[in-house]
């Protein structure tokens, strides 16, 4: 633990605030507030000359995704958002024989919405989470089947940070002949995530929230095996095999690389890349111990107190973050805020998001003036 909290002081927000939002907004590292600097430097000195020393930062950065999710570089494109990642997706599969995208309705809206405009050539069904918690497997089980072309689901429910057996609806997927996506946004870089393991043909994620890296840079995984007979139409010159080449003909990159799109966000690619260096150098299995250990005490305190959490109680069920039910949670968002203690609102709860960088100090400053 003392490794993980002599990372404090890379983060300059937390010399100010009681930070515990990470799930809605990683804290800026130094480095990454440097890395940004640095861009610019280059952008001053060289001008158009940097462009090939960025396309490097671009692949590195397809590298330490790939590390950080048990795969290979070749299986990770680059793009700007989740949704860009989706549509892209989206817009290979062969809706036909196979209307039906499963999905479930304690997902982040952007997995729902993706396929809600594509309608009527699909059609959206959603595992129900009856206690607005955990989405039971039976529910997928109930919906899967061989009209479905693809389940997408979220390896954590961002509407309570309950874990979800992904590689077990991967399975039950797979079986009807169904591609499998995983959200991974709210689980890469606070647990160990293998995407081979998990046995999905797609993720998704980005490095706004634990990764530390800010908006901008989110990635895509294409199982290798899949990519050959994927064609995207949601497409632009860096999906070529050869973008410099600037042919008129397209012809796809042979690897996950077909997935890119356009010009990629540089500046942001730079944040994004020092931040997944500090995850990384910290080590994954050490952050998800470090931030296991946080929400269990949380969990207990608030319990203790008498308070309702709508998050998993036990430590294997759940993420990054614990929901406390609280009246007026964005009015108590902002007394908190005013108290110099940063978190966010979700439904009738307060979200609390702790990472590796946080102390048990930090849950008392908001259980404190929470009136615990």
């Amino acid at each position: 633990m003392q490794r993980l909290i002599s990372y404090r002081s890379e983060f300059p927000i937390l010399e100010r605030k009681v930070y515990l939002n990470s799930c809605s907004l990683g804290a800026m590292p130094r480095a990454g507030m440097a890395a940004v600097q640095a861009f610019c430097d280059e952008w001053t000195l060289d001008g158009g000359a940097a462009w090939e020393r960025w396309f490097r930062k671009l692949h590195r950065l397809r590298q330490a995704f790939a590390s950080l999710l048990g795969v290979t570089a070749q299986e990770i494109a680059i793009t700007p958002n989740v949704s860009t990642a989706l549509s892209a997706v989206a817009s290979c599969l062969d809706y036909r024989a196979r209307p039906r995208v499963v999905t479930s309705e304690l997902d982040f809206p952007t997995l729902l919405y993706q396929w809600q405009a594509k309608a009527p050539a699909v059609r959206l069904e959603r595992a129900a989470g009856p206690d607005g918690i955990r989405v039971p497997l039976e529910e997928y089980e109930r919906l899967v089947d061989e009209r479905t072309a693809l389940v997408a689901v979220s390896h954590v429910l961002y509407a309570s940070h309950a874990v979800q057996d992904v590689a077990a609806i991967a399975e039950l997927a797979h079986l009807q002949g169904a591609y499998v996506l995983v959200d991974v946004y709210h689980s890469a870089g606070i647990m160990p995530v293998d995407l081979r393991a998990l046995g999905v043909d797609f993720a998704v994620g980005g490095a706004l929230k634990w990764l530390c890296g800010g908006p901008g840079t989110a990635f895509l995984y294409v199982r290798r095996e899949l990519q050959p007979a994927l064609y995207p139409t949601i497409t632009g010159w860096l999906a070529h095999a050869d973008p410099f080449a600037f042919s008129p003909e397209l012809d796809f990159a042979p690897d996950a690389a077909r997935f890119h799109s356009g010009t990629p966000p540089i500046p942001s690619i730079y944040a994004a890349h020092s931040g997944l260096e500090i995850i990384l150098e910290a080590g994954v299995p050490a952050i998800h111990e470090r931030v296991g250990e946080l929400t269990d005490y949380l969990t207990g305190e608030c319990l203790d107190r008498g308070w309702t959490l709508r998050s998993p109680l036990h430590r294997t069920e759940r993420g990054g973050a614990v929901f406390i039910e609280v009246e007026e949670p964005e009015r108590t968002v902002q007394r908190l805020l005013e108290d110099g203690i940063v978190v966010d609102a979700r439904g009738p709860c307060l979200r609390v998001s702790p990472h590796f960088y946080n102390t048990v100090a930090d849950l008392d400053a908001l259980l404190n003036a929470l009136g615990g």
